[in-house]
């Protein structure tokens, strides 16, 4: 954004409204999530705060972002109501100049002595004087009529420019923030994943880090098991990491992203090491189990029990995966090899990807 010299607001800027975003501690000494791990837990709990904070500043950013195109465009109606100030007072200099030149014709300019002299009779003496007088008003109150144009045009150019430099301001802050969020947040998943790797190579999981969820806001009994995400590798497609065809829907999210279970039900599962990585498996009602692969933590214990919505762990790089993702699967057993394509599954069940 780079406005000219002169972009007008007049409108005051309703981005000041927003609170200035104060990033939150993320030091893990500050605050540990409780359960097995110390500082491994810390840094997951990290990772959540900063995830959410990052989600938080990116909101800001956006409605900054949306609220300078709507000023952006007040900002060009305005310019031109300011070239119609300006427009007007060259006529008014023009009006000016006109009536200077008529008292000149008229004789406004001669002394009174020269007036008297040069009068026929009393009655043109008279009709003079009022030209004249009528002119010197009309010259007084163009003058004054155009130095309030021009003390009003210069307030209306002052205040534009100093609400755009307002608006521009807080914009930069924002973005700012949310790179500076972003880079905490990159640093931290990386940690977490690295923590991740050493589990899986040891082949012993650190245990639940049980993180303070926000309030699950679920209105159904199934949802995806992540938020936000992309769809990336589908059930039953190939590929050379496969032995097979692809068991499950895989969603494309980073690292530390909170992974939902899908619905209610208790953990039978909860593992590290192998093509899966560090994974989880959920029995449901009906006879059908949810797996949840490639994680960095886990936030559940097997034999918990779930509710739809819930936090039960982080996503991912861990095992036979090539980038952050979560492997999802619906299956008919705990184990691999019974899986069923998780898309028409869900949407029978009111949830549609996409």
């Amino acid at each position: 954004m780079r406005p000219s010299r002169r972009h007008p607001l007049l409108v005051p800027a309703l981005l000041c409204a927003l609170a200035v975003l104060a990033a939150r501690p993320t030091d893990a000494s500050e605050k540990k999530a409780t359960g097995d791990g110390g500082t491994d837990a810390g840094i997951s709990a990290q990772v959540a705060r900063l995830y959410e904070d990052a989600a938080v500043a990116t909101q800001q950013y956006e409605a900054g972002r949306q609220e300078a195109e709507v000023q952006r465009a007040t900002a060009q109606r305005l310019e031109t109501l300011l070239d119609r100030e300006r427009r007007d007072i060259a006529v008014l200099h023009e009006d000016l100049g006109r009536i200077a030149r008529a008292q000149y014709r008229n004789g406004g300019e001669l002394p009174i002595t020269a007036q008297i002299i040069l009068a026929g009779s009393p009655e043109e003496l008279m009709r003079g004087q009022q030209v004249f007088s009528q002119a010197n008003l009309a010259v007084d109150n163009a003058i004054e009529k155009s130095r309030r144009a021009e003390a009003k045009l210069a307030a209306d150019e002052a205040k534009a420019a100093s609400a755009w430099q307002t608006l521009e301001t807080r914009n930069v802050e924002l973005a700012e923030l949310k790179n500076g969020i972003e880079q905490k947040l990159q640093e931290a998943r990386q940690q977490l994943q690295g923590q991740a790797d050493a589990s899986v190579a040891a082949g012993s999981c650190r245990g639940a880090v049980r993180l303070d969820q926000p309030a699950v806001q679920v209105t159904g009994a199934w949802v995806t098991p992540v938020e936000t995400y992309e769809l990336s590798a589908g059930f039953g497609s190939g590929g050379s990491r496969w032995a097979n065809r692809h068991t499950g829907q895989d969603f494309a999210v980073p690292i530390g992203t909170p992974v939902r279970a899908v619905g209610a039900g208790r953990v039978v599962k909860v593992s590290c090491g192998g093509a899966f990585g560090i994974e989880i498996v959920i029995e449901h009602a009906g006879g059908y189990y949810t797996q949840y692969a490639h994680l960095a933590a886990v936030t559940v214990d097997q034999g918990d029990r779930v509710a739809p919505g819930q936090w039960i762990g982080q996503s991912g790089t861990t095992g036979n995966s090539t980038g952050p993702h979560l492997h999802f699967e619906v299956r008919v057993t705990p184990e691999l090899g019974s899986g069923v394509d998780p898309v028409p599954w869900l949407a029978a069940r009111g949830v549609p990807l996409g």
